[in-house]
């Protein structure tokens, strides 16, 4: 009987990606926005929070203590924020604190509930002796109301500078600056900087019946792991001769230069994945796992030579399969420094050889 591996996180075997070089061709300029001004800019949509799949996750308390550190002069960690092409800010880094400044100028914490009910922002957890205890901002004297909404706070803001020459420098500006306590990988990212529709067909492909078993995970990997795994067969699809390392670095580009996704070979792509995923559910148990975690070299091998090949039956992908993990000009590109260009082409072509018998 098979072994099931299925858990609850996509865990794969370690890849030694190289980590790119790069040379920022961006501007940096500090500001001093009052409170006041930062809020009535998220308002009109002039300051923007790009990490849709990052929620406000501050407890009162803490946005209290925020607020109360104004009150007393406190300082405040800076926020960084990146001006886009449509000269809106993006956050960077500091949506928890600019968010917290906006909730209590508006008198409300957080967003409206499902039935729109929001709950009234009064200052919560602050020593027993502090005069601003349990008051909201229309409850505090003039004096401190006029002092919160005049208060600065010290912002970063970066701007890619025209002509560009890298187009993934911001992708390296969020993961760096990004502070959240919870970082973000690199898929959640590419999600954020090369926002379009690429990033809905990609989600609506790892919904793809039988994706998840070949994985081995329940449900979507929250770190979005599998996405990137589609982003990688998808940016490989009969242009993998093209790849140049890093990884990283690859697959930024095609997710830039993909966005709209609407070229044939998106197309193709988007047509035949289901089918492949099929194939290899049909034709092997717990693929992709020499070492018993999904080896993403091997996962990619296969899977992009089906794609290209779709005429391979289940029956012989069955028993090509273990002959491809026995062939050593195979094993030996599927270890170590998998995403060197070398390495990744003289595996594909293997797989090509013996999966297609050409």
């Amino acid at each position: 009987m098979a072994e099931n591996y299925e858990i609850d996180d996509l865990t794969t075997e370690e890849e030694n990606e190289e980590t790119p070089f790069v040379e920022f061709d961006i501007s940096v300029s500090p500001s001093d926005p009052t409170l006041e001004l930062l809020a009535s800019q998220v308002q009109r949509g002039d300051i923007i929070i790009p990490f849709y799949q990052r929620r406000y996750v501050w407890k009162i308390e803490q946005a209290s203590k925020l607020i109360e550190s104004f009150l007393m002069g406190l300082p405040v960690p800076q926020v960084f924020l990146y001006v886009n092409i449509e000269d809106q800010l993006e956050v960077i880094d500091g949506q928890q604190r600019i968010m917290s400044v906006k909730y209590f100028l508006d008198g409300f914490f957080g967003e409206p509930d499902n039935q729109n009910r929001r709950q009234i922002f009064k200052l919560k957890g602050l020593s027993e002796r502090s005069e601003y205890n349990g008051k909201t901002f229309l409850e505090l004297s003039q004096r401190d109301q006029r002092k919160l909404r005049n208060s600065t706070l010290r912002a970063i803001n970066i701007k890619q500078l025209k002509p560009s020459l890298r187009n993934d420098s911001v992708f390296h500006i969020f993961e760096r600056l990004n502070t959240g306590g919870t970082q973000l990988k690199p898929q959640e990212i590419r999600n954020a900087v090369y926002r379009g529709k690429i990033v809905d067909e990609l989600k609506a492909l790892n919904l793809t019946p039988g994706w998840h078993k070949i994985l081995g995970i329940k449900k979507p990997d929250k770190n979005q792991k599998d996405i990137e795994l589609i982003l990688r067969l998808f940016g490989l699809f009969e242009v993998w001769a093209d790849y140049e390392k890093p990884m990283l670095q690859y697959l930024n580009g095609q997710m830039d230069s993909n966005r709209d996704f609407s070229s044939e070979r998106a197309a193709r792509f988007k047509n035949t994945f289901p089918l492949i995923v099929n194939k290899v559910n049909n034709a092997l148990d717990n693929p992709f796992r020499p070492k018993r975690v999904i080896n993403a070299a091997v996962l990619e091998s296969v899977m992009v030579t089906l794609l290209e090949n779709s005429y391979i039956s289940a029956d012989d992908l069955r028993s090509r399969y273990t002959e491809l993990l026995r062939d050593s000009s195979f094993t030996e590109h599927i270890s170590g420094g998998t995403t060197d260009t070398l390495v990744l082409r003289s595996r594909l072509e293997a797989a090509r050889k013996i999966l297609t018998h050409a």
